[in-house]
């Protein structure tokens, strides 16, 4: 069977793995009942990760007829005579709209129905989530015949607490090896250095040997005398080795452990020190006038004004100093610093910088202390949308239920429980709690 590259910017890559088999039709009947077949839709739609009634109903839509696809038999019908050209041409098409990646293009993305009833591809290769555009026919049969479920939300949980395991089984196994490597380098230094000792010893031999191949005075029992000497001081004598590496060693071994106590002891001063002056903590100012909070949202202000994409923002989050809390707040301050109504829009907006920072472990809790904070200091209308936000960040993947859920017992139970924050997300925190319940009882 025939096979060309799935979407038409890729059909000169002769190397491109995605592919999909050519379209074949057939026409069938006659007059009034006269009607199309594609023969090999099963294929195609296999090759395309869809159920190969979207693709028949597509074609239906865009068409104005009838069509029909029967999953009994596999056969897949448009009322009507069409060119092979005219149906190539809207399953490109369909590729882009239901298939391809908004983000980087590839066909290797998944159908996903938000709460919300929004229909959303997220791509396996770059995780960018794409918005389908739900003014299209299509979406209406897409909502009514969703793709199967690969997963249930337990399973996934599960799948995620185990996948939490295995990191840090593996983080465990990495530091067991980087011990390992550790004396393994040790003893491989001590090693050569012992070598490079017995090597000089030789070369040092060779040197008096020939000093004295040369005197006229030389004996046979002065050398047998020499002889035995060298070989005597053969295991001293690596000591006095002028290599680099041995030099290196000679100075770690003078560090007493007086001095190193006196070392770290200064060291210790000087971060207690640094954390006492810190302008971050005690709310001072650089020499300059600006707070170290306003340089960081000054910073991110000015990689975001350059257009950089949303892929690139983590490895910028981190070559800035300050802690993880600090530069989250500061990034949160530039993406929203002038929004009063329409929080949640904005956020929607820009959500792909907010799902870009969180990568790691551990920052999903870090950000939602940061839409604390903001909202403790935003404008009135912005703080009452904290529930619209977190729901957004909730269907998007960006904030996890559980995070939610322990990050809001913990702000009730805790110092700032009077805050009018946790009556506006209480609302938010009861869905989610009925959501649960529901999906337990089904």
């Amino acid at each position: 069977m025939a096979l060309q590259n799935i979407g038409a910017a890729n059909s000169d890559d002769a190397f491109y793995r995605y592919k999909m088999p050519k379209m074949m039709t057939k026409i069938e009947g006659r007059g009034n009942g006269i009607k199309t077949n594609v023969v090999n839709m099963v294929e195609i739609a296999k090759a395309l990760a869809r159920p190969a009634s979207y693709t028949t109903k597509y074609f239906g839509c865009e068409l104005g007829a009838q069509s029909k696809f029967d999953e009994k038999t596999g056969t897949s019908l448009v009322n009507g005579a069409h060119d092979t050209a005219k149906l190539a041409g809207l399953l490109e098409n369909f590729i882009k709209k239901y298939v391809q990646c908004y983000g980087c293009g590839n066909p290797e993305t998944e159908i996903i129905i938000t709460k919300m009833q929004m229909i959303t591809l997220k791509c396996a290769a770059c995780g960018f989530v794409s918005d389908v555009d739900m003014r299209d026919k299509l979406t209406t049969f897409i909502l009514k015949n969703p793709p199967e479920a690969k997963k249930s939300s337990k399973d996934k949980k599960a799948m995620r607490r185990a996948e939490k395991e295995r990191l840090k089984e593996g983080e465990a196994a990495d530091e067991e090896l980087k011990k390992i490597k550790k004396e393994s380098k040790k003893k491989g230094t001590s090693t050569t250095s012992k070598d490079a000792a017995s090597k000089g010893a030789a070369t040092k031999k060779k040197s008096k040997n020939s000093d004295e191949d040369h005197s006229p005075a030389h004996s046979q029992a002065d050398e047998n005398e020499q002889v035995a000497s060298d070989d005597d001081n053969d295991d001293v004598q690596w000591q006095t080795d002028t290599s680099l590496e041995a030099a290196r060693q000679r100075i770690q071994q003078q560090l007493s452990a007086v001095t190193a106590d006196m070392v770290m002891l200064s060291t210790n001063e000087e971060k207690k020190k640094t954390v006492r002056k810190s302008p971050e903590r005690e709310g001072k100012v650089h020499e300059n006038g600006v707070s170290a909070h306003e340089k960081l949202v000054h910073e991110i202000m000015e990689y975001l004004k350059k257009g950089s994409p949303a892929t690139q923002l983590k490895s910028f989050l981190g070559s800035l100093s300050g802690t993880s809390q600090e530069v989250m707040d500061a990034l949160f301050v530039a993406l929203f610093h002038d929004v009063k109504k329409g929080f949640a829009k904005e956020v929607t907006k820009k959500k792909s910088y907010l799902a870009a920072a969180i990568q790691e472990e551990g920052w999903q809790m870090v950000l939602l202390h940061s839409i604390e904070s903001f909202c403790g200091k935003a404008s009135p209308e912005a703080a009452k949308e904290v529930a619209l936000v977190l729901k957004v960040l909730y269907d998007n993947d960006i904030l996890e239920e559980e995070l939610i859920m322990e990050w809001y017992q913990k702000g009730v139970a805790g110092s700032n429980k009077s805050s009018q924050i946790w009556k506006n997300v209480k609302p938010f925190i009861e869905w989610l709690q009925n959501a649960e319940s529901e999906s337990e009882e089904e």
